[in-house]
C-alpha cells in the first residue's frame, strides 16, 4: 500500500506540507501510522500546478524520506494545487515509471490500494484500455493500467462517474475471472481545479482516506519576518492519513464515498461501482 496527499488552497511552498508536519508524508514514508505497510520506500512523485496548462512532475524511485533532491525542491516551488505520493509496491517493480502521479494533459492521478488478482485479469483490462490510449501507458502498475481506464470512460468530463464506470469493469471482470481477492481502490484524480478522491473497497473494506483544512501557521521570509501563510485564504488537504495527532481538524471519509474539493472546500458524496 502507498500514502498520498492532495492540497489545494492558497500558493504555498511543498514543503511546508510534505516536510514540516508531526505526521507529514515523508515521515508516513518511514513510518506510516494507519497503513498496512508502515514503509512506503518503493519511490515517490510530486505533481503541482503553476504558469503552464499542464502539471510540473517529478518522480524518482529513492526514498522520499532519504532523497535530497526532493527536499531543495520542495522549498523552491510554491502551488495553489499540488498531489505527493510515497510508493510501497505491491508487485510492479521499483521504476520512476511505476511511481505516481500519473499525469494525462492537465490531469493528475494517485492511487493506495490494489486490483485484486491483477496478473489473472491484466490481459483482459489492457485490451478494455482505448486503442489510441494505451500506448500512453508506459509503467506496469495496475494503477496507471485503472487512470487509462477511467480516461476512457469519461474521466475529463465526469470525473466520479468515469471512476465508477471503471470500477465496475475491474469488477466484472475479476468475477469472470473467479478472482476472490478485493479491489481496493483509494484514489485521486485532477484537473488543477477540482480534486476528486474515492475510497472503495470491493470487500467493504479500503485504504484510510481523510480530508481537512488545517495548515501550518506560518513561514519564514528572506528577511527572517514570519508570515501568516494562509491569510484569510481557505484550504483543503485530502490525505492518506492525518498530519497531526488533532482528530477533531479531520474528517475521516467512509468507504464508499467521495470527496470533492473544490474552490478550497471538500465536501462528501456516495461512491458507486456503477
Amino acid at each position: 500500500m502507498c500514502r498520498w496527499l492532495a492540497y489545494s488552497g492558497p500558493s504555498i511552498p511543498l514543503d511546508a506540507i510534505l516536510f514540516k508536519p508531526d505526521n507529514s508524508l515523508i515521515r508516513q514514508s518511514l513510518s506510516a501510522r494507519r497503513s498496512r505497510s508502515v514503509t512506503n520506500g518503493d519511490g515517490f512523485g510530486v505533481g503541482w500546478y503553476s504558469d503552464h496548462p499542464h502539471p510540473g512532475l517529478f518522480r524518482d524511485i529513492h526514498p522520499a524520506w532519504n532523497d535530497e533532491n526532493l527536499r531543495n525542491l520542495a522549498e523552491q516551488i510554491r502551488a495553489n494545487l499540488f498531489f505527493s505520493h510515497v510508493r510501497a509496491s505491491t508487485g510492479a517493480p521499483t521504476a520512476r515509471a511505476n511511481c505516481h502521479p500519473f499525469r494525462h494533459g492537465e490531469w493528475l492521478f494517485m492511487h493506495n490500494g490494489q486490483i485484486g488478482g491483477f496478473n489473472r485479469i491484466r490481459r483482459d483490462l489492457a485490451f478494455a484500455v482505448s486503442p489510441e490510449l494505451y500506448p500512453q501507458i508506459v509503467g506496469s502498475t495496475d494503477s496507471e493500467l485503472f487512470f487509462h481506464l477511467a480516461i476512457g470512460e469519461g474521466l475529463l468530463d465526469d470525473p466520479l462517474g468515469a471512476l465508477g464506470r471503471a470500477t465496475r469493469l475491474v469488477e466484472d471482470m475479476a468475477d469472470a475471472a473467479g478472482v476472490d481477492e478485493p479491489f481496493m481502490l483509494t484514489a485521486a484524480a485532477t484537473d488543477g481545479r477540482t480534486i476528486y478522491a474515492v475510497r472503495y473497497g470491493s470487500g467493504g473494506d479500503a485504504p484510510t482516506l481523510f480530508f481537512g483544512h488545517k495548515l501550518p501557521a506560518v513561514e519564514q521570509t528572506r528577511d527572517g519576518i514570519f508570515r501568516d501563510l494562509a491569510g484569510d485564504e481557505a484550504a483543503v488537504i485530502v490525505l492518506s492519513e492525518p498530519l497531526d495527532d488533532a482528530e477533531s481538524d479531520w474528517t475521516e471519509v467512509p468507504p464508499g464515498h467521495a470527496v470533492i474539493a473544490a474552490e478550497n472546500r471538500a465536501y462528501t458524496v456516495p461512491f458507486e461501482a456503477r
